[in-house]
């Protein structure tokens, strides 16, 4: 091999490494974000038509949520949307953690027919730590 095979093969990969990583950040911003701010003041409405999907584990929920969220794990989303279903026709705010989980639990929901999806910006760890409020009532 030349050394113009060499530097051909390299402009190769890092051309393939470059689309790879733009394709990942598309997909990953995918669901457009609503705000904490934003969030508040459609729940300050008297007929709010969101619903917050919690979708962090049991005990994590009892811990602390977002007041009127409802939780079910993005491990359960799958199994769990036929009782979701009577949300299609709402805007459906996600959050988890921190990201990571409500983008599975938005993928799934997505290819399901939910169209109007909103990813909680900052999730549960940048709702806390702009000390907004947070209910401990047990899911039930």
């Amino acid at each position: 091999m030349n050394v113009l095979d060499i530097t051909m093969i390299k402009i190769s990969t890092l051309f393939t490494l470059l689309c790879s990583l733009v394709a990942l950040a598309a997909l990953a911003s995918e669901t457009p974000e609503i705000s904490q701010q934003d969030l508040l003041a459609s729940l300050n409405k008297a007929t709010p038509k969101l619903i917050i999907l919690d979708v962090r584990s049991a005990q994590e929920f009892n811990n602390g949520h977002i007041a009127g969220a409802v939780n079910i794990s993005h491990e359960n989303i799958t199994i769990n949307l036929k009782q979701l279903a009577q949300y299609k026709k709402k805007t459906v705010v996600v959050y988890c953690r921190s990201g990571r989980r409500a983008g599975i639990a938005e993928s799934i929901l997505a290819r399901n027919g939910f169209t109007d999806l909103r990813h909680l910006t900052g999730d549960m760890n940048g709702w806390v730590a702009a000390k907004l409020p947070v209910s401990k009532e047990q899911a039930k």
